[in-house]
C-alpha cells in the first residue's frame, strides 16, 4: 500500500467518489494492496465489485472473497483482456510493475483507438510525476503525438478525475497514421 498513509486514505477517498455516482468496480479481484481498499469501500456503499484474478494468485490466496463476482482464468493476458472488453475506463493508482503493465496496455490500445476508453492516473502525492514528465520527452523528442499525451487524463483529485474520465474525447487515429506514412516517404 505504499509508506505513507495517504495512498490508503486517498484510495478510500476515490472509492466513495465513484461510489458517489453509482459506479461499478472492475479489477485485479485480489484482497491486499489499494485496489482491496477501493473494493471494500466501495462494497460498504452498496456498489457491485468484480475481480478477475488468475488461477496462480487464487492458489496464493489472495483472491478477495468478498467481492460479488471473481472470475478466475489462468494467465494475465486473458485477465487483462477481460479488464479492457468489461471496463468503461482506467485508473491507474500508485503501484508497482504490474500497475505499469496494465497502465501501459490501456494506454496503448487507447492510443491505436482499439479502445475507446479514457485512461488516467490517479497521482496521490506526486507519485506520477516522473512517468508524466517523461511521456511529454516522449513527446518533445518525437517518439509520441502531442494529441495522445494530452489524451492522458491525470489528477490527484478523485472527482476532477472522474469528470475529466466522463468528458474524454480520443484523439483523432485517422490523422496521425496519415501523417506518419507521410513523414516516412520524406525521409526515404
Amino acid at each position: 500500500m505504499g509508506f505513507d498513509l495517504i495512498y490508503k486514505e486517498k484510495a478510500a477517498e476515490l472509492g466513495s467518489i465513484l461510489a458517489d455516482h453509482q459506479c461499478e468496480l472492475l479489477y485485479g479481484g485480489g484482497s491486499v494492496g489499494l485496489m482491496k481498499v477501493i473494493a471494500d469501500v466501495m462494497m460498504e456503499r452498496g456498489c457491485k465489485v468484480t475481480g478477475t484474478i488468475t488461477q496462480h494468485l487464487l492458489d496464493m490466496r489472495v483472491g478477495h472473497p468478498e467481492i460479488d463476482e471473481l472470475i478466475v482464468v489462468e494467465t494475465m493476458a486473458e485477465r487483462k483482456k477481460i479488464l479492457e472488453d468489461m471496463a468503461d475506463g482506467f485508473i491507474a493508482l500508485p503501484g508497482g510493475i504490474g500497475t505499469m503493465d496494465e497502465f501501459f496496455e490501456a494506454y496503448v490500445l487507447s492510443q491505436l483507438r482499439i479502445v475507446d476508453k479514457p485512461v488516467a492516473l490517479y497521482n496521490v502525492n506526486g507519485y506520477y510525476d516522473g512517468l508524466v514528465q517523461f511521456i511529454g520527452k516522449m513527446t518533445e523528442e518525437g517518439f509520441m503525438r502531442k494529441e495522445h499525451a494530452d489524451n492522458l487524463i491525470v489528477s490527484n483529485d478523485p472527482e476532477e478525475l472522474l469528470e475529466k474520465m466522463e468528458q474524454f474525447q480520443p484523439a483523432d487515429v485517422t490523422k496521425w497514421v496519415v501523417q506518419i506514412k507521410e513523414q516516412v516517404k520524406e525521409h526515404i
